[in-house]
């Protein structure tokens, strides 16, 4: 309590670029680099810095900065950012009695490995699209939430999706259809088992194939097979199959939240009955992706929470 009002605070770090890179020769894989903006948050109990001049409780933003570079360097074998976040969360809240809870999340610049006549490079890289996320928190007590997510995974269908048998009334003009492009930008965060630091398996986890998993399921749900494809008749549907096929197939993922706009396509008629420029004939379109509809959902086993 500050006098007769209750007080709330947090500080931290945000926006934190380090970039780690390990050194492997050519014969074990070649380097790897990682590229990771990081965010730490903690909770910390200096109430006099807030209602007095009394700033002796603070852990500075500038040390929580330089921390991260720090433990970067300590990592002298490749870790995932899962893995990175535990280690700072448990730092934080192990070095200092007055920090009781640490927040740290992170999203990755995907770094790829590039090839050369079909090989891949010891030490090229390019930029992708999609980025690996992930939010861990760690508490005095050994309690943990670790999250990942994807952000900015985009799919497309050119068919095989419709919509129709919605609600109808005077405000709607939309015609049911069985033939649309349907396209998305997926943002994802599914929640791993792990409550305390103690569950963490003593063998390291694989957090960064788990992603790579995760992301082959949600998008080979969203297309179908590789000739046929699979029909959607909804968003919502199929944002449905593809969460419960990541918890079918993941026994250590304990939850999903899926978002995924739909980014339209609208048919493209230019002229008149006198003079038809474009007559649509399901070929030539306009995408837009103002104003999208917006479809989520969180797809939970029993007694699980996101």
């Amino acid at each position: 309590m500050a006098g007769n009002l209750e007080l709330q605070g947090r500080h931290g770090k945000s926006r934190v670029r380090v970039a780690r890179v390990w050194r492997r020769p050519a014969a074990a894989g070649g380097d790897v680099i990682a590229e990771w903006n990081v965010a730490v948050s903690v909770v910390s109990d200096c109430l006099p810095s807030y209602t007095s001049s009394d700033n002796s409780a603070i852990v500075a933003t500038d040390s929580i900065k330089n921390t991260v570079y720090v433990k970067a360097k300590e990592c002298t074998e490749v870790v995932s950012m899962e893995e990175f976040a535990v280690i700072l969360g448990r730092h934080f809240t192990s070095l200092y009695p007055q920090v009781s809870e640490a927040t740290v999340t992170i999203v990755e610049r995907p770094w790829e490995r590039v090839a050369v006549d079909g090989k891949p490079h010891s030490h090229g890289f390019k930029v992708g699209v999609e980025k690996h996320s992930t939010e861990v928190i760690v508490k005095k007590s050994g309690s943990l939430l670790i999250k990942s997510g994807i952000q900015g995974y985009s799919l497309l269908k050119t068919t095989q999706s419709g919509f129709e048998g919605f609600v109808r009334d005077r405000y709607t003009l939309l015609p049911d259809t069985r033939e649309r492009i349907v396209a998305t930008e997926v943002t994802a965060w599914w929640r791993y088992p792990f409550e305390h630091v103690s569950q963490l398996p003593s063998k390291p986890f694989c957090f960064t194939q788990r992603y790579q998993d995760v992301k082959k399921v949600l998008s080979d749900t969203f297309f179908g097979p590789a000739d046929v494809g699979v029909y959607s008749p909804s968003v919502q549907n199929t944002l449905y199959l593809m969460g419960k096929e990541v918890l079918t197939r993941f026994p250590d993922i304990s939850s999903i939240q899926l978002r995924m706009p739909n980014l339209h396509f609208l048919p493209v008629n230019l002229g008149s009955k006198e003079n038809p420029l474009v007559k649509f004939a399901d070929d030539v379109f306009l995408p837009t992706d103002e104003p999208h509809g917006t479809i989520e959902a969180t797809l939970s086993r029993p007694m699980s929470k996101l």
